[in-house]
């Protein structure tokens, strides 16, 4: 008997997040503060800090190696892998972060983080850097379960952790939770307090994540790609200063399905976003900006088949890299390819090619010490590993009697 006003309790509920949903897509654009905007920038204005290395002519990438980055003790899942590339001079040349738990949205999940060693070529034992206890306190409230992490260097050789947290509800009711890193002790010697909230929407700040690495800009400071995902999923570009503070916020995608946006810049305000499609196309949708940002319009899609599926982009020594889900449903296959365009794109490499039911998902690619690095999540229980170098081809020999 008490089945009806249950149900419409629940479908007043749902109008009510909707009709909000709706209200903070209208006022996002708002967010966006005057000094962001192209009409009063001046000349010289903040573009993407572009790699420096040209990849020489005639060469491919090679892999040089592969394994597991090593699980916290009596873990048994992890997902959603960052990488972060440190300065040449640190000991360390990569640092790799997930989310571990028993399983995804398991209240003891946690944010996992490896170091390699740049010395050895090993990764650290596994350790636990963020937990939700901790940050609920910290914070002032509370928080039921850890997602998504990202990872981003600062100009000052800081580590910043982007992290995405919820309260009552699922992945929909989540937050994204800034982290700075703090001085290291020996021991804790990496770790990171929450400062706060990523001030995102009127609505609690409810409903945005993050997935994919920033787009670090040549002032210092980053371009955070997030969605939104309550009721109408959609994404977004956050501005973010050198410090890591919010400065502004515009919509990438004026579809309604588009989610999990990875960027790439094809010159210094030029940029691509590839997203991830929930609908049924199995398409990676794209977008661009032509102006740092600003103003964003879709793009149509790739002739690449993705099953609503997570993916990464990277430029590295001259080369835009793309790794995805290579077919239109499930996620056993996972591929790495190459363009110089950003539409057209040639196969270099699969990663995996599993038997059907199994995962390999949500790549993640980091460039550091001359070396391609690729981490993904493995079956939902381990973050594989995959390492590239740039061999160049070697120069045809003139045979006797050619000029």
């Amino acid at each position: 008997m008490r089945f009806f006003p249950r149900l419409s309790r629940a479908a007043v509920a749902l109008t009510i997040a909707a009709s909000l949903c709706l209200v903070d897509a209208s006022r996002r654009v708002q967010l966006v503060p005057p000094t962001a905007h192209p009409g009063t920038r001046a000349p010289g204005a903040v573009s993407v800090q572009m790699p420096g290395d040209a990849a020489p002519a005639g060469g491919q990438w090679q892999p040089v190696g592969h394994g597991h980055i090593p699980m916290p003790a009596g873990v048994p899942a992890a997902h959603a892998s960052a990488l972060v590339a440190l300065p040449a001079t640190h000991p360390s040349a990569l640092l790799a972060f997930w989310f571990a738990g028993d399983r995804e949205s398991a209240p003891n999940v946690q944010i996992a983080m490896s170091a390699l060693d740049r010395a050895s070529g090993r990764w650290s034992p596994a350790r636990m850097v963020v937990d939700r206890w901790e940050v609920g306190s910290q914070l002032g409230f509370g928080i039921r379960r850890l997602g998504n992490p990202v990872a981003w260097l600062d100009g000052q050789g800081q580590v910043h952790l982007f992290v995405v947290a919820t309260g009552l509800g699922g992945w929909a009711a989540g937050r994204v939770v800034h982290l700075q890193q703090v001085a290291p002790t020996p021991a804790a010697p990496w770790a990171w307090k929450a400062v706060s909230v990523l001030p995102l929407s009127w609505l609690w700040n409810t409903s945005y994540l993050v997935r994919t690495a920033p787009l670090p800009l040549s002032d210092g400071g980053m371009v955070l790609p997030a969605y939104f995902e309550l009721a109408r999923k959609y994404p977004v570009a956050l501005r973010l200063d050198a410090q890591g503070t919010l400065l502004g916020i515009a919509p990438i995608s004026t579809q309604g399905q588009m989610l999990q946006p990875a960027l790439l810049a094809m010159g210094g305000r030029d940029w691509l976003a590839f997203m991830r499609d929930s609908g049924p196309a199995g398409r990676i949708r794209l977008a661009r900006t032509r102006d740092g940002g600003d103003r964003w319009s879709d793009a149509g899609d790739l002739p690449l088949d993705n099953p609503d599926a997570s993916v990464a982009t990277l430029t590295a020594l001259g080369q835009h890299l793309l790794v995805y889900n290579p077919q239109k449903s499930g996620r056993n296959r996972l591929r790495m390819a190459s363009s110089m365009d950003g539409h057209a794109w040639n196969t270099l490499v699969d990663l995996e090619n599993g038997p059907p039911g199994h995962e390999y998902s949500y790549p993640a690619m980091a460039m550091v010490d001359g070396q391609l690095w690729v981490s993904y999540t493995d079956q939902r229980q381990s973050i594989a590993w995959q390492r590239f170098s740039w061999v160049e081809t070697a120069a045809a020999v003139p045979g006797k009697g050619s000029p």
